[in-house]
């Protein structure tokens, strides 16, 4: 019997609803194909700063770094942006990335075929499936850079500096290149080089990596026209690479075409096998507590947990087809389901998926 541990971190809002769902589906797993899991439970975000005063326990990165996975529910709410910039749940988020060095994010946006009529995009332009992948460059960028106030011409401003070294690009693209050599083998990268001396790197760096790349098609494409292709063919795209900030928005964007963010998973991984999983929607604070939130987002987030951390190929494509099955039976929750159809709870929906494995 294999063994894998797992730092878990449920977070705030509905984290705690979905990631017992997901910790349902891995037991399932475990059972089905002879693996144990073990879990460490951790506070981060909200809950974090209510129970200890701080979003971001001192040991945080030290646990997770002991354990094989992270699996993170989501963080924040409206109960704490009040806190200042330094111990909002959000800042949690970008403080575990950098301390465990995740800088490559990967967001999968498929739209199963049973889910076509949820998708707010003409029939004809999109068909009845999507399936895209957004790597992310997580570790870098405008989030990352010098923030501050001073004055300014017009008084008192405040400023965020893009930036992007050579080494933060070319290890990204790496990711990315090797995605598209995985899938179709077509890369779009996303920048806004005819404005930002970051962007113009950005191309530079990834134009010159293609040569090593010569079965995979690359293109280059601004900020603002991928936005506006993502809403009008989502099927041109392969996999898409970008900044931090634009693959932050896009990904988000991508995900409602889907039909819903709730399903939307992610994989942020460093260097090696370890990563930290995650669904991409947020914290949903207004139904919290109630047990309608969709938990497939997080469970589709450890099948990637089980693919890219693990190896376990044959276990994540049963958690895939599960859900797949799910949604082909018809079974819904309150995001995704048709007039007439009477929607699922958050623990109806995971156990149905537990059922199909």
């Amino acid at each position: 019997m294999s063994t894998y541990r797992i730092a878990v971190i449920p977070g705030d809002g509905i984290g705690p609803e979905i990631v017992a769902e997901a910790v349902k589906v891995l037991d399932k797993v475990g059972a089905k194909f002879g693996h144990s899991f073990e879990y460490t439970y951790r506070l981060m975000g909200g809950a974090a700063y209510d129970a200890v005063g701080t979003c971001f326990p001192e040991d945080t990165v030290e646990v997770c770094q002991k354990h094989d996975a992270v699996l993170l529910g989501a963080v924040g709410g409206p109960k704490w942006d009040s806190l200042p910039g330094a111990e909002r749940p959000e800042k949690a988020l970008l403080k575990i990335r950098e301390g465990l060095g995740l800088y490559a994010n990967l967001r999968p946006a498929i739209m199963h075929k049973a889910l076509a009529k949820a998708c707010p995009i003409k029939p004809e332009n999109i068909g009845d499936s999507m399936d895209l992948m957004i790597v992310r460059e997580l570790t870098g960028g405008i989030y990352f850079g010098e923030h501050g106030w001073r004055e300014g011409k017009y008084g008192p401003e405040a400023y965020d500096v893009e930036r992007y070294s050579e080494m933060e690009i070319r290890r990204i693209a790496k990711v990315a290149f090797n995605a598209a050599m995985a899938r179709g083998k077509n890369l779009v990268s996303v920048d806004k080089a005819n404005v930002l001396e970051a962007s113009r790197l950005w191309r530079k760096i990834v134009t010159e990596m293609a040569a090593d790349y010569p079965e995979v098609t690359v293109s280059h494409m601004y900020v603002d026209n991928a936005a506006m292709q993502l809403v009008y063919r989502p099927n041109q795209f392969d996999v898409i690479l970008t900044s931090n900030m634009f693959g932050d928005i896009l990904s988000d964007e991508a995900s409602m075409i889907t039909g819903s963010l709730g399903m939307l998973p992610s994989a942020s991984l460093a260097d090696g096998t370890f990563g930290l999983y995650e669904p991409s929607h947020g914290s949903a604070p207004d139904i919290a507590g109630k047990n309608i939130a969709n938990p497939i987002a997080t469970i589709m987030s450890v099948s990637m947990m089980l693919r890219y951390s693990f190896g376990l190929e044959a276990e994540a494509k049963a958690i895939d087809d599960a859900v797949t099955a799910v949604l082909d039976a018809g079974l819904r929750t309150g995001d995704i389901a048709e007039a007439g159809v009477t929607p699922i709870s958050t623990t109806e929906m995971g156990q149905a998926i537990c059922d199909r494995i």
